[in-house]
Parts: structure tokens; C-alpha cells; sequence
């Protein structure tokens, strides 16, 4: 049975943690489905995926694209997807388990559940929550993270359902 709801994760050489992140996915206590979005990894990243299909193709979903493409570029791919596919809920996470995926239940149910119309989660909600990432990537995280807070705060207040 499809789920109403699917975790987008755009890919570059993410051997190390594919399949570990999808199995992980598949555990939670919600069934949620997955789409990876690989940029054409060298490291053979999009070919674990397809053998993951081979065992679950209902709930893992692959989109090969030509060339490294950028993250912004892979979500926007993910969500013209999760549209075309009928999805109510979209989420979306790195592979390489910066996010946690246990917080998903809690961030699903704020909305699906609790009526949220959007629910977000923060690694910087109690100061920052980062392990082994350079201080570029930290700060580069960290100020666009505030900048879409400014800029939230400025249209709209949505209800806060943060983990």
C-alpha cells in the first residue's frame, strides 16, 4: 500500500550510508516512502538503490539524473515527483544521517495529526547539533538556516513544531 507521505534524499557518492538510511526509514513506526535522487554518483550510490528496489519496489523510489546537478536542483526534482505521485506529505533529509530519522515520526504527526500546516526540524533549535562537519559547512548551515527564519517571520507565522 503507498503511503501518504515521502522522504526525499538527494544523493552524490553516498555509498556509505544508502542502504543504512533507508533501513533506518523503513523501521520507523510510520510507514513512509522514499525517493532517492542520485546526481549520477561515481562511487555506484544510484546501483545500491536499485538492488533495494529489487526487494522493496513499493516503498523505495529512484531518480537517476545525468551530472552532479546541486541540492537545491535535487529537491525541486523530489517535490515535482512527490506532486505527480499524490503525496500529502513531503520531507526531506541527507543520507548521511545529520538528520535523525526517528525526529520524522514527531514532524509527520505535528502536521498529519496535530494540524500544523508545516512542521520543521532544526539542528540549531538548542544551539547547534552538528558532528564531524567542517566550520564552512557549519556556518554556510547555520546563517541560511536564520535567513529562513527572517524571512519566515516576515510573511508568516506558522505554528512552531520544531524537534
Amino acid at each position: 500500500m503507498k503511503s501518504d507521505s515521502v522522504v526525499i534524499i538527494p544523493t552524490y557518492n553516498e555509498k556509505e550510508n544508502i542502504s543504512n538510511i533507508i533501513h533506518a526509514l523503513l523501521k520507523l513506526e510510520h510507514q513512509f516512502d522514499i525517493l532517492v535522487i542520485d546526481d549520477n554518483s561515481p562511487d555506484g550510490t544510484a546501483a545500491i538503490v536499485e538492488r533495494l528496489i529489487e526487494e522493496i519496489p513499493e516503498r523505495i523510489h529512484l531518480v537517476k539524473r545525468s551530472g552532479k546537478q546541486g541540492l537545491g536542483t535535487a529537491y525541486i526534482a523530489g517535490f515535482k515527483w512527490a506532486l505527480q505521485h499524490d503525496y500529502e506529505y513531503v520531507i526531506e533529509m541527507d543520507a548521511d544521517f545529520s538528520h535523525r530519522p526517528e525526529d520524522l515520526v514527531p514532524l509527520y504527526n505535528a502536521c498529519a495529526n496535530d494540524g500544523a500546516d508545516l512542521s520543521v526540524g532544526s539542528r540549531y533549535i538548542s544551539g547547534v547539533n552538528v558532528v564531524n562537519w567542517p566550520m564552512g559547512r557549519v556556518l554556510m548551515s547555520y546563517y541560511a538556516s536564520a535567513y529562513v527564519r527572517i524571512v519566515r517571520a516576515a510573511n508568516h507565522r506558522p505554528r512552531r513544531c520544531g524537534i
